[in-house]
C-alpha cells in the first residue's frame, strides 16, 4: 500500500474521532430522575406553552447543547425529606412540641419543573430548609386553633388541614407532598400523660372487677367441690356402718347357730323318739288287737304316751330358748365386766400417776427448801467468820502500830519528836500567828528576811512555839489533854 492511503485511513479516523468528542460534547441526555434546564441562544422553541420563560425544558431524553451559546443544567426530580420539629400552644393554651416528616419532590409537569427551577436551580440544598419554615408556620396556625385531643384521636385532620394550607405555596415553588406524617406529639405539662390515667384507671378497675369475680367463682367452686367431698364421706360412712351393722349381725346368727343347731338336733331326737314310741303303741294296739287283750288299757297307753311326747317336745323347746337367753347375758355380763374393769384400771392409774406425781413435787420442794435453808446457814457462817476475821486484823493492826510507836519512842525520841512536830506544824504556826492578832500596821524592813526573822523572834519570845514543843515531849495534847494510847483490840 502507498503512504497516501495511510495518510488518507488516519486522516478520517481522527475525523471520526473528532466528530464524537464534538458529539459528546454538545448532546445533553436527562436522566429519568431530573429536569435538563436549557438556557441561552434559541433556547426557546415555538409553540411551547412556556416559551416565554425563556429557557427550554428538557426531561427523558437528549438534546444538543451549543457550548458558549447555550448553558445545559440539571433539576433533580427525586424524593427528598424535611424533618419538623414544632413548638406551638393548642387552642386550650397548653405548650406541645410536634415532631413529623414531610416527603416532597419537585412536581412532574413542566410548570412545576419551571417554577422549582426558577427558584431552586442553583440553591437545591436550601429546598428542604424552605420547606421546614413553610410548613412549620402552617403547623403552628392549624394547632392554634385545635385541641390537644383532636390532635391525639384525629390526626389525619392535621395533616390533611396542613397539606391544603400548604398547597397555594408548594405549587408556586413547583413542589409537590408525597407525604405528610406526624411522628410524636409531646408535651412539657402532663396533660397528654394524664388524658390517658382515666382510661387507664378504668381499664385497672376493670380487671381488678374480673380478676375478684374470677376469685369468687372459683371460691364458689371450691366451696362446692369441699361440699360435694364431705357428701361422698358423709355417704361412704354411711354404708361402711351400713356393711359393718350387716357384719355384725352375721357374727351374731353364727354365734347363736351352734346352740340353735344343738337345740334342733335335740327336738328331732324327741320327735324320732316319739315316733318310735307311737311306733310301739301302734305295734302293742295290734298286738292287742291281735290278741284281743285288754283294749281299753292300750288305748290309755297311747293317750298318755302322746301327752309325754308332746310335753317332752315343749320341755326340749324351753330348755332351747332358755339356753340361748343364758348365752346372751353371758356374753353381756363378760362386755360389762371387761369394760368396768378397764375403767377401773384407768383410775387405778391416774391415781397412780397423780399420787407419784404429788410425791415427786412434794419431795421437790423439800429438798430445794433443805437446800435454801443450808445454803442461808453457809452464807450467815461465812459472813460472821468474815466479820470478826476483819475485826481481828483492825485490832492486831492498831495494837502492831501502838507497839511499834512505843519502840520508837525508846529508840529514837528525838525522831519520834520530829515526826510529831511535823505532824502539828499547822498548829504551831497557827499559835504563832496569834501574836500578830492585835497589831492594826506593821512595817517590815529587809524584805522576807525580815519577815522570817519577825516570825522567829515572836515564836521565841511569845514562847507559844516552845510550849508546844515542850508539850509534845511530855506527851500531852495541846489542849493539855494526855493522850492515852488506845488498848489493843482482842480476836
Amino acid at each position: 500500500m502507498s503512504p497516501e492511503f495511510f495518510i488518507a485511513g488516519g486522516g478520517i479516523l481522527v475525523a471520526v474521532v473528532v466528530i464524537i468528542l464534538l458529539f459528546k460534547a454538545v448532546w445533553r441526555v436527562a436522566e429519568p430522575n431530573e429536569a435538563l434546564i436549557i438556557s441561552g441562544l434559541g433556547a426557546r422553541r415555538r409553540g411551547d406553552t412556556l416559551d416565554s420563560l425563556g429557557f427550554k425544558i428538557i426531561t427523558g431524553k437528549g438534546t444538543a447543547v451549543l457550548p458558549g451559546f447555550q448553558t445545559a443544567r440539571r433539576l433533580r426530580l427525586d424524593t427528598r425529606s424535611a424533618n419538623l420539629q414544632v413548638s406551638c400552644v393548642t387552642q386550650q393554651g397548653i405548650p406541645v412540641h410536634i415532631r413529623g416528616v414531610v416527603i416532597y419532590k419537585v412536581g412532574d409537569d413542566l410548570t412545576s419543573i419551571a417554577n422549582a427551577a426558577r427558584r431552586f436551580l442553583d440553591q437545591q440544598d436550601f429546598m428542604t430548609g424552605a420547606i421546614h419554615e413553610l410548613f412549620t408556620g402552617h403547623l403552628r396556625s392549624i394547632i392554634g386553633g385545635l385541641t390537644v385531643e383532636d390532635l391525639i384521636l384525629n390526626r389525619e385532620r392535621l395533616t390533611s388541614e396542613t397539606r391544603a394550607s400548604a398547597a397555594d405555596e408548594m405549587s408556586k415553588l413547583g413542589l409537590i407532598v408525597d407525604s405528610l406524617q406526624i411522628q410524636e406529639i409531646d408535651d412539657e405539662t402532663g396533660y397528654i400523660a394524664n388524658l390517658g390515667k382515666p382510661h387507664a384507671a378504668k381499664i385497672a378497675a376493670s380487671a381488678r372487677i374480673a380478676e375478684a369475680q374470677r376469685d369468687q367463682e372459683a371460691t364458689e367452686a371450691e366451696q362446692v367441690a369441699a361440699a360435694n367431698k364431705a357428701a361422698a364421706w358423709r355417704d361412704a360412712q354411711i354404708k361402711q356402718a351400713s356393711y359393718q351393722a350387716e357384719i355384725d349381725r352375721a357374727q351374731a346368727t353364727s354365734r347363736q347357730a351352734g346352740p340353735l343347731s344343738e337345740a334342733s338336733a335335740r327336738q328331732e331326737v324327741v320327735v324320732q323318739e316319739t315316733r318310735a314310741a307311737e311306733l310301739e303303741a301302734q305295734l302293742s294296739e295290734q298286738r292287742l288287737q291281735s290278741q284281743v287283750r285288754k283294749p281299753a288299757d292300750a288305748k290309755a297307753y297311747e293317750t298318755v304316751t302322746l301327752s309325754q311326747a308332746e310335753r317332752d317336745a315343749r320341755i326340749a323347746q324351753a330348755e332351747a330358748e332358755a339356753r340361748e337367753t343364758e348365752l346372751r347375758a353371758v356374753a353381756q355380763a363378760s362386755q360389762v365386766k371387761q369394760a368396768a374393769a378397764a375403767d377401773a384400771e384407768s383410775v387405778r392409774l391416774r391415781g397412780e400417776a397423780a399420787g407419784a406425781a404429788t410425791r415427786v413435787a412434794g419431795e421437790a420442794e423439800a429438798a430445794a427448801a433443805k437446800a435454801r435453808g443450808l445454803a442461808q446457814a453457809e452464807a450467815a457462817r461465812a459472813l460472821g467468820l468474815a466479820e470478826a476475821e476483819a475485826e481481828q486484823a483492825k485490832g492486831l493492826a492498831e495494837a502492831a502500830a501502838i507497839r511499834a510507836r512505843a519502840e520508837a519512842l525508846a529508840d529514837n525520841q528525838e525522831a519520834v519528836i520530829a515526826q510529831q512536830l511535823a505532824e502539828r506544824w499547822p498548829e504551831v504556826v497557827q499559835a504563832g500567828a496569834q501574836a500578830f492578832g492585835n497589831v492594826d500596821h506593821m512595817v517590815v524592813l529587809n524584805g522576807a528576811q525580815g519577815v522570817e526573822e519577825l516570825l522567829a523572834k515572836a515564836l521565841t519570845l511569845g514562847g507559844t512555839g516552845l510550849g508546844l514543843a515542850r508539850a509534845i515531849l511530855n506527851g500531852a495534847t495541846p489542849n493539855g489533854a494526855e493522850e492515852k494510847p488506845q488498848k489493843p483490840v482482842k480476836p
